[in-house]
Parts: C-alpha cells; structure tokens; sequence
C-alpha cells in the first residue's frame, strides 16, 4: 500500500508564500489522481486542488484559484503545491491525497498524515 508523507507547512504572514510537498513510498502501486485537501479546526475537510495522472487537467476550489498552483513529477511519484498570497482563512492542516491501485486491480484512497499551514494577520 502506498504511504504519503507531507512537508514544508508552517507559519507565514498573510501575503506571504508556502510550498507543500507529498512524497510516496512503498512497493507495487500506481497513482492515478492525487491532491491536496485541507482542514480547518471546527470545519470539514475541503477540497484544495487536484491533478490527473499526468497533470493535463487541474482542479481548483473556487478560493484558491490563481493564488494556488498544484503540480506533480511522475518519476518520483510527488506532487506539491505553492500557496501563494495567503490569507489567515487558508490557515489549516493540508492533507496529501492520491487514488492509487495496489497492482492487482484494486483502486483506494489513500491519505497523508497532514501538514499544518498556520497564516498570521
């Protein structure tokens, strides 16, 4: 089963810029979507962006748009994302996704451990 492990959250001021990335590990699994989801404390888990298998289509939420940018390297099987003039509303724990399939046929979600983004104002 794929594992994804987040980094490069932390605390910037509202203007500034962050770049979160997600590695994969583990054996015999292929990627197809992955994203960025994000939760704040008292709300539900959001949809950040998203991209395809080989990065020809992007999804953004509406909030995000032109502010954010998702991108991936097939090769090393990571995908990243630049905030970019953040604001204190995108302040929350940033989740790695991917839809993977172990080989065989069976296709899962699979789930990073998350990375916090704190935003001063």
């Amino acid at each position: 089963q794929v594992q994804l492990v987040e980094s490069g959250g932390g605390l910037v001021q509202a203007g500034g810029s962050l770049r979160v990335s997600c590695a994969t590990s583990g054996r015999g699994f292929s990627i197809n979507t992955m994203g960025w989801y994000r939760q704040a404390p008292g709300k539900q888990r959001e949809l950040v962006a998203t991209i395809s298998k080989l990065g020809g289509s992007t999804n953004y939420a509406d909030s995000v748009k032109s502010r954010f940018t998702i991108s991936r390297d097939n090769a090393k099987n990571t995908v990243s994302l630049q905030l970019n003039n953040l604001k204190p509303e995108d302040a929350a724990v940033y989740y790695c996704y991917a839809r993977a399939d172990n080989g065989l046929g069976y296709w899962y979600d699979a789930w990073g451990q998350g990375t916090q983004v704190t935003v001063s104002s």
